[in-house]
């Protein structure tokens, strides 16, 4: 049916959103033909897409002998941009225009590329993940479903990915997928940001590891962003989690949940908190972080003593890479493999890091091919470069001199990610309250000299605790590294999660409860802020 050509591209489009344009200077929209336009759909601020299409436009210009056009989609977060994915997929499957070989013509989907994100949530377009279709066997027998990937190949030469890349590898993370399904493009540490003058009125140092969010002194100073609601926090749990193992792992996100001032469903919000003073530090990706202390920065301010502060814990930070997919389908896969081969020059990865051209200090930027100096022309996006050269040949010129290579955890994740939200929600976000109490009758007690021993020991034993779980098979195992595999199968089954999310909750919050009584009947009394 032809008109379904047509009418489903516009409706996607209806569904992405009108898309934002920002054009270099002397492009128009009918100065560009579309075969030298790309489509990008990207969770990615206008700071950056605004560099990233005047970067793409010169090179494509030098390079091609052609103007190049973007057009962006920003629908929401990456989250939001895959659930946009998998509904235009699955409609394609569903009328055809994709096969269940996964071949089709260009134009099926009207997008070419998805830029930025996590190699979590790229992984999950290459698996196509909830895109699949029921495909009978050969025999004519029971049909099975089969799933599509929603990127494909770039098929860069080996040539070229070894020059860009080198060693596959950052820290135990991968730079790029060995089948080019994603590319990293930039690098995402997840650390501490924290405003230095509140943590200076706490007389504390400034944090330079995870633990340090534990301190008392950091009662109710603590902004973090909810693990079921952002991925991005969930990567630093998992890899606070796996560095600090399970027992002292699990003690610390006990303990640094229960500084918490609040939980928020967007993780941009702590950093922007932080720099006003509403909390004292929190969990951050490197760049929010890194962008509130550029925010607020005065002219000519050196960064490192912007009133916001931001850290990478070295050896516990996991550093991911944040790439670009060339999807299936999309109208121009030329043009998006172009993007992702500029993205990987030295000239658009100088964009991430050097100072902009609006910056008296980018006057020593080094020259680039077209003659111009490297960076970006008005934004200072403080992102970390993928390709080690711009850490070896440009060290001076970067304004964040932090080496992503010798920062990442060694340490591969132990496979704990599912445990975070579900025990995450039951033990702190929603028994937020009871917990804070609890937290705050604790630390009295074990403030308290004479403070009977034995009920601190059960008060201690009881914070720290976690709850069993009766399986299908009917037996009761505790949450334990040992049994962890059991309690993974176990919340397989949607329904059967609900449930325990349910029964966790209860048993935390009973367990709350009992501490403040055991804390007033010995005589201690707590306040929280």
């Amino acid at each position: 049916m032809p008109w379904l050509r047509v009418i489903l591209p516009l409706a996607m489009l209806l569904i992405l959103g009108v898309p934002f344009l920002l054009r270099p200077a002397g492009v128009g929209e009918k100065d560009v033909p579309a075969e030298q336009t790309v489509v990008i759909v990207t969770p990615h601020v206008t700071q950056l897409r605004y560099e990233f299409e005047l970067g793409f436009g010169r090179w494509h210009q030098r390079v091609y002998g052609k103007p190049a056009r973007v057009v962006w989609l920003v629908p929401g977060g990456t989250s939001e941009i895959v659930k946009q994915l998998q509904a235009k997929y699955n409609a394609a499957l569903r009328t055809g225009e994709i096969k269940p070989d996964g071949s089709c013509e260009a134009g099926t989907i009207p997008i070419d590329l998805m830029f930025g994100g996590g190699s979590f949530d790229h992984m999950r377009l290459k698996n196509g993940d909830g895109v699949e279709i029921e495909v009978a066997d050969s025999a004519g027998g029971l049909a099975k479903k089969v799933k599509i990937s929603m990127s494909v190949p770039a098929r860069f030469s080996k040539e070229q990915l070894d020059g860009w890349f080198g060693e596959n590898l950052v820290g135990v993370q991968n730079l790029y997928d060995p089948g080019q399904y994603w590319m990293g493009t930039a690098l995402s540490g997840f650390g501490i940001v924290y405003n230095r003058e509140l943590v200076a009125k706490l007389d504390l140092p400034e944090p330079a590891a995870f633990e340090d969010l534990c301190r008392p002194e950091y009662f109710g100073w603590i902004g973090l962003a909810d693990p079921r609601q952002s991925g991005s926090v969930t990567t630093t749990f998992d890899a606070i989690l796996s560095s600090s193992k399970w027992t002292q792992g699990w003690r610390i996100l006990r303990d640094m949940t229960a500084n918490a001032r609040y939980f928020t469903n967007s993780s941009t919000k702590p950093p922007i908190d932080i720099g006003q003073g509403d909390a004292a530090a929190g969990l951050a990706i490197d760049f929010y972080g890194r962008n509130q202390s550029q925010s607020i920065l005065r002219d000519g301010q050196d960064p490192a003593t912007s009133r916001v502060g931001y850290v990478d814990p070295k050896g516990a930070v996991s550093i991911d890479a944040d790439p670009a997919s060339i999807l299936r389908g999309g109208p121009n896969p030329v043009m998006a493999t172009r993007f992702v081969e500029f993205c990987l020059t030295e000239e658009g990865q100088a964009l991430w890091q050097f100072r902009p051209s609006t910056d008296s200090a980018s006057a020593g930027n080094p020259v680039g091919a077209d003659g111009v100096r490297m960076g970006p022309e008005r934004y200072s996006l403080r992102r970390m470069p993928v390709r080690r050269v711009m850490f070896e040949k440009y060290w001076s010129h970067l304004t964040d001199q932090v080496n992503p290579f010798e920062l990442a955890s060694k340490t591969k994740p132990a496979g704990w990610r599912n445990a975070i939200g579900i025990m995450m929600g039951a033990f702190a976000i929603d028994t937020a309250d009871e917990q804070r109490e609890a937290a705050a009758a604790l630390r009295a007690a074990r403030g308290r000299a004479g403070f009977p021993a034995q009920t601190l020991s059960e008060m201690e034993g009881l914070f720290y605790a976690f709850p069993s779980q009766t399986m299908v098979d009917g037996r009761t195992l505790e949450f334990t590294e040992a049994n962890f595999s059991a309690f993974k199968e176990h919340w397989r089954d949607a329904e059967r999660t609900s449930l325990a999310k349910v029964d966790y909750t209860t048993f935390f919050r009973a367990n709350y409860r009992r501490i403040v009584e055991l804390s007033r009947s010995s005589g201690v009394v707590a306040g929280s802020r």
